[in-house]
């Protein structure tokens, strides 16, 4: 043990609390974000008082380990007063917190070094689990409570800031869906008088190909006209790893509604990288595979960020979006629309794996504005992006800032000024 470490089994006590009189409803489960989620889990017919109960401040996780790859779910309960757990999991709280803080301790179950360890020290034969006793014998260092809440608080301000960021870019993401749906879909682009167009009495022609109504003088086409889709490259998967390098391999799992990505679920490339399937920024990519029941995110289309220290690879879940004319932003703001939407959803292929391909995709059809239209949007959508690309471009730079923070928990010592 290093001499400024503390055995965590000193500071920290397991709780036991049953739902005995069904005092709370709420189910929870852990989730590997290491975050306390609704649970999905159905409980018809359950015993509801055999659940546990968390408190606030007090943490679950669970110790089987097996199936959850490299990460150990664990959460501290900070939203909610109280809720209820599965049997599975254990509640533990820390006992004094004049002593540890409960967030810096938390802090330090989010350290990949933290999960790296517990999977090593998981046990069992069919499965294997990191117990009571092992999460005892954890090893960390304890500062004095001053030099906790600063590491806190650190840590706090910068998740605090990419909280701020991303719901800037979702209310940004939505303004500009909604002005592609309000123009193209509604037809309430602004006329000659800047009157929106279809209720301001504009003419109407019903389509055939469309069958529905669409301004007089628009015409139809496929995006087949603007766009081709280019199939990815099948990385292999020896060399996909969780360990940071260079090379992101971007997955459909990291596409965002609110068209960013997720960073939790990027995956990391070691082996060699044909340079034809290098994404560069802002490039437009679109997912070809979609696990979710929903769909959610089947031909769904995200930008490619801005990132000088990281390449981002195409890989075979994933169409590359090759455009013929320049109307980026109209192009790109029809594939988050609910007609392309319904067109893409409608026509998936497969089972518990829904896949498209790019044919179905360059085959949707929709009315095409004319070519003023086309630049009014451009010039309305481009400024909203350039603040979306800044906002995401600086929680790239936070969420490393996060990274070091946690990293250099492991240089606290005791009255010493080791985190900056």
């Amino acid at each position: 043990m290093k001499s400024n470490y503390k055995r965590l089994g000193d500071f920290i006590e397991e709780i036991n609390i049953r739902n005995r009189d069904l005092e709370v409803d709420l189910l929870l489960g852990v989730s590997i974000k290491k975050v306390l989620i609704p649970s999905i889990a159905n409980t018809i017919g359950s015993d509801m008082s055999k659940y546990k109960i968390i408190s606030k401040n007090q943490f679950a996780y669970g110790p089987i380990t097996s199936r959850n790859g490299d990460k150990i779910s664990i959460a501290l309960l900070q939203e909610y007063e109280k809720a209820l757990l599965s049997q599975a999991y254990k509640v533990f709280q820390v006992k004094d917190t004049t002593q540890l803080l409960p967030e810096y301790l938390m802090m330090w179950f989010r350290r990949p070094e933290f999960d790296r360890y517990a999977r090593c020290m998981s046990h069992g034969s069919t499965r294997e689990a990191f117990d009571w006793d092992a999460m005892c014998d954890v090893e960390l260092p304890v500062p004095s409570l001053e030099k906790q809440q600063e590491i806190v608080d650190d840590y706090n301000t910068v998740q605090d800031r990419i909280r701020i960021n991303e719901k800037l870019n979702t209310a940004l993401e939505e303004t500009a869906q909604a002005l592609y749906k309000h123009w193209f879909v509604d037809f309430e682009f602004p006329d000659k008088n800047g009157k929106p167009y279809k209720s301001s009495g504009g003419a109407m022609v019903y389509n055939e190909e469309l069958d529905q109504e669409i301004p007089v003088g628009w015409e139809v086409e496929q995006l087949s006209d603007r766009i081709s889709i280019k199939h990815g490259y099948a990385f292999k998967g020896d060399f996909i790893t969780n360990e940071k390098t260079d090379n992101i391999l971007l997955t459909p799992g990291n596409f965002d509604l609110g068209g960013g990505f997720k960073s939790s679920k990027l995956r990391y490339y070691f082996g060699d990288v044909p340079k034809d399937y290098i994404l560069k920024s802002r490039d437009v990519i679109v997912t070809m595979t979609d696990l979710s029941k929903e769909c959610d995110t089947l031909g769904f289309p995200a930008l490619v960020p801005k990132d000088s220290e990281h390449k981002y690879l195409h890989n075979q879940r994933i169409g590359l979006v090759e455009f013929h004319s320049v109307f980026r932003w109209f192009i790109y703001y029809l594939m988050t629309s609910f007609p392309y939407r319904s067109w893409v959803v409608g026509g998936a292929t497969g089972t518990t794996v829904k896949h498209t391909a790019p044919a179905k995709i360059e085959q949707f059809m929709y009315a095409l504005p004319s070519l003023s239209l086309f630049e009014r949007f451009d010039d309305l959508i481009a400024p909203i992006y350039n603040i979306k690309e800044e906002c995401m471009t600086e929680n790239l730079t936070l969420k490393e800032t996060l990274s070091i923070l946690l990293s250099k928990m492991a240089m606290v010592a005791d009255g010493k000024e080791l985190v900056n």
